[in-house]
């Protein structure tokens, strides 16, 4: 482990870019010390092996304020994301892998594809009213945004008209630099509150939606999910639902569009589609500079001693751009397969959601080329605007043109 100290998050030399340091701290500081926005340090990781490893050991758990790890966010500031907060839902062990069987049956492959139909009718009609009010258009606006949006509010039974609320909500969960503490505090009663009253209409008039028959197991086979579980489970779903898929919408369509060859490789085969997705959520490299973990027990990485108490970024997007895990990992291969590629995680805390974001983003892509085969970016890559102060990774607008 170097002596040297990196300062997270990297810079880039441009928006869809990789930090140049990455190869570097791959091949001669893998288990390197870095500085969070907060200015405390923690151990950051960058290989394939080392970051899977940690993703799957049972000894790297999700910190908690409790374990007093190093923080991301600075002093008093920050989302429940950034801090830690586990919003009464349980976050470790058996108690944790329970809760996960509870909610993930409602996130199977198969569901998914039950929805596609409608995911569809919805991506054409979105991308119909883009095309109404002319080009230029803002693709994150139009259809990044909103179709996650009304996917998740479907499922958990909110109203979609509630979407803008719902998104500067998300934006505070996630914050790290963007609000003052006393708007993170406001924001998160405000939720709190619209949650909670959400989960007292669904007990009183279920419906079929996700929540509603979370509130009827726990009726009919006891042992549910009580109600500070349910309102942090909607609350958990709905930023997750549409925060990180609404972002990689607008980024997958930026890397497609920013080498040409790219979409016309999917124009001339759509079949390529879903291995394209695949691809895309591997080389996206602007999905935030990694995953905290609390080491419970003193361990070695890489040969390296780090003792009990120790923070660990691992950095998911540096591990998928790692040689030895990836033939040609810098460059973009549409039809990769396999592609075991670590953006949602592994073991016991990858993510639940995964299915429903593959299957919006195969669906998007799938309307886009079929509506608008010449779509186009409207700026140079280059000049799209990263997304600050959040601890996801996104684009502020994705201009484009057809």
């Amino acid at each position: 482990m170097s002596d040297q100290v990196v300062r997270l998050p990297l810079p880039t030399d441009g928006p869809l870019e990789p930090p140049a340091e990455w190869e570097r701290l791959r091949s001669r500081c893998p288990v390197a010390h870095a500085t969070l926005p907060s200015g405390d340090e923690a151990i950051y990781l960058t290989r394939y092996d080392h970051v899977k490893g940690m993703l799957s050991d049972p000894r790297f758990v999700r910190p908690t304020a409790a374990d007093n790890a190093a923080r991301v966010a600075p002093e008093g500031v920050g989302g429940a994301a950034a801090t830690g907060s586990t919003l009464s839902l349980p976050d470790r062990g058996e108690p944790h892998q329970r809760w996960r069987r509870r909610v993930g049956r409602y996130f199977t492959a198969k569901r998914m594809a039950a929805l596609r139909p409608g995911m569809a009718r919805l991506a054409g009609e979105l991308i119909d009213t883009m095309v109404e009010q002319g080009a230029p258009a803002d693709l994150r606006a139009s259809l990044g945004f909103p179709l996650p949006v009304y996917v998740i509010c479907d499922l958990l039974g909110v109203p979609a008209a509630d979407r803008d609320r719902f998104s500067h909500w998300s934006d505070a969960f996630l914050s790290v630099t963007r609000y003052t503490a006393e708007e993170i505090q406001s924001a998160h009663e405000d939720f709190v509150a619209y949650m909670s009253a959400h989960i007292d209409a669904k007990r009183a008039a279920p419906a079929d939606d996700i929540l509603s028959m979370l509130i009827r197991e726990g009726e009919t086979e006891g042992g549910g999910l009580s109600d500070d579980e349910l309102v942090a489970t909607g609350m958990g779903l709905l930023v997750a639902g549409h925060e990180t898929t609404a972002n990689m919408i607008g980024k997958m369509v930026s890397m497609l569009l920013g080498e040409r060859a790219r979409w016309e490789k999917l124009l001339a085969d759509p079949a390529v589609v879903r291995t394209a997705v695949e691809e895309s959520l591997r080389f996206d490299t602007n999905l935030g500079f990694g995953l905290r973990r609390y080491v419970s027990e003193d361990i070695e990485i890489d040969g390296q001693a780090v003792p009990a108490g120790s923070t660990v970024v691992c950095s998911m997007p540096a591990a998928n751009r790692d040689e030895q895990a990836f033939t040609g990992a810098d460059d973009m291969d549409l039809s990769r397969s396999p592609n075991p590629h670590l953006t949602f995680g592994a073991g016991a805390h990858s993510c639940l959601g995964q299915a429903l974001a593959r299957t919006e983003l195969q669906v998007v892509l799938e309307t886009l080329l079929t509506r608008l085969p010449t779509l186009r970016l409207a700026v140079p890559v280059g000049e799209l605007r990263k997304t600050e102060g959040l601890l996801v990774g996104g684009l502020r607008e994705v201009p484009v043109a057809w």
